[in-house]
């Protein structure tokens, strides 16, 4: 079985290279084709993953390219982690909002408006492409925002593009050990929602919901991130545990209000650490094993910065040793193809059509809920009602998605002001207008827009 890495480059392919080192199976990737249009960066993490294969038979073969058409012909699957602007751009996103006092994170609100702007017209091109030169492959999208990416690329490809974040597989983790199970992995998690936008409204573990349990024990609520970030009496209120990114909205005013006193943003912290990162593994006098070093040291300090001015926000503290842990997103894409490729049966949190899943939407919305996978691909379960508090944001964030995707398809500058201002976390239709002149000033991507 042959992968296609787009953004071979990126910084986190290493962990998908790990977990496929890990499979011994019949019918395994036997070969991943790395495709960035940064040589530099290519190299890099090339080096990083000939570290990885050291010592280990078998190892699946890697080749580099700058060659779209030559990284898609002939592969079984196809892994889109592009980042369209890269980290330059997500600081600018970044900084333009927190300039008008709105949120600019990569994926949600202002910042997640911006960068979807730049994205589409890409992804669109590379499902085009896929559809002519791989018109067999299965497509799973890690590009952010993910739900928004994989309802563009799903315009043409249909339901062989899947998407996958690790965010919900953490959750259901962070849960399952608070309640002592014994076999987290095994729990069913009843969780509903859009990428970054969902809920855990149970947490099944032989045959019983247990999150009742959870929700009136204050001890077991403070032993997990996300019990800490938003409190057990908000959580409580909620009847549900919040996907972390919902701390964006329900505590706006005190993140926002974090994020701009800090000295440097998110993007620009990630930007500097890694441009070190890829220089010093560019050098032609590494020994062996040291490119994989360097970068297992900026991935750790990566995890353990991850959603700093939150947490200040909240006053919950340095992460504890076990939320650390790689969310696992390489291990559900793996999961993923082992059930797609072989039809070994799997259940998994997916970002796929609606259908009929979620009533308050239509078929083709994307959403992100458990799924039933085999050689056919990811087929939704059937979610009750989300209670109107969760309809709400999800709706008009749903709504905020297609005003993105209309805006990219037309290049209407019009249509890109309304995503801004009919977003919940954008106050003013005014601030949606001068959030895109700054993102227009900033992002040369954006020249489309008319």
């Amino acid at each position: 079985m042959r992968l296609t890495i787009l953004g071979g480059g990126g910084f986190r392919v290493p962990l998908v290279y790990r977990a496929l080192l890990g499979d011994r199976a019949e019918g395994r990737i036997s070969h991943v084709t790395l495709y960035d249009q940064d040589p530099a960066r290519l190299a890099a993490i090339a080096r990083v993953l000939a570290d990885q294969a050291a010592g280990v038979p078998d190892a699946p073969e890697v080749t580099t390219t700058g060659d779209l058409d030559e990284a898609l012909r002939g592969t079984d699957f196809v892994f889109s982690a592009i980042r369209v602007g890269g980290l330059d751009g997500r600081a600018t996103d970044e900084r333009v909002a927190l300039a008008e006092g709105v949120l600019g994170q990569e994926t949600v609100g202002a910042g997640g408006i911006a960068y979807g702007l730049r994205t589409v017209p890409v992804a669109r091109e590379i499902a085009r492409r896929i559809a002519r030169t791989a018109p067999d492959a299965w497509v799973i999208n890690f590009t952010n925002p993910a739900g928004l990416v994989t309802e563009a690329m799903q315009e043409t490809l249909g339901d062989r593009v899947i998407g996958i974040c690790d965010s919900p597989v953490g959750l259901g983790r962070r849960i399952a050990r608070a309640l002592g199970a014994a076999r987290p992995a095994e729990a069913w998690i009843d969780y509903v929602g859009l990428n970054h936008l969902g809920w855990v409204r149970g947490l099944h573990i032989g045959g019983r919901d247990r999150l009742p349990a959870l929700l009136a024990d204050d001890t077991a609520l403070e032993s997990f991130e996300e019990g800490r970030l938003f409190g057990a009496e908000w959580l409580r209120s909620l009847g549900a545990v919040p996907n972390e990114y919902l701390h964006y909205y329900y505590f706006n005013r005190e993140t926002v209000r974090a994020y701009q006193q800090v000295k440097q943003t998110r993007g620009a912290f990630l930007r500097d650490r890694q441009r070190a990162f890829y220089a010093g593994a560019d050098r032609t006098d590494l020994a062996a094993g040291e490119a994989l070093a360097a970068w297992d040291r900026t991935r750790a300090e990566r995890e353990a910065t991850y959603m700093a001015e939150n947490r200040d926000a909240a006053g919950a503290g340095e992460r504890e040793a076990d939320d650390l842990e790689s969310g696992g997103y390489e291990q559900v894409a793996l999961a993923l193809m082992r059930a797609i490729a072989r039809d070994e049966r799997a259940t998994l949190i997916l970002n796929v059509r609606n259908r009929s899943a979620l009533g308050v939407l239509d078929e083709s919305a994307v959403i992100e809920v458990p799924c039933l996978v085999d050689a056919n691909g990811a087929h939704p379960v059937s979610v009750a009602p989300l209670p109107y508090h969760a309809v709400g944001l999800v709706t008009a964030v749903k709504a905020v998605e297609r005003e993105v995707l209309e805006a990219a398809r037309g290049g209407s500058r019009a249509t890109a002001v309304k995503a801004f201002a009919l977003h919940p976390l954008v106050d003013s239709v005014g601030v949606a207008r001068r959030l895109l002149d700054g993102y227009l000033a900033g992002h040369p991507e954006l020249a489309y827009l008319r």
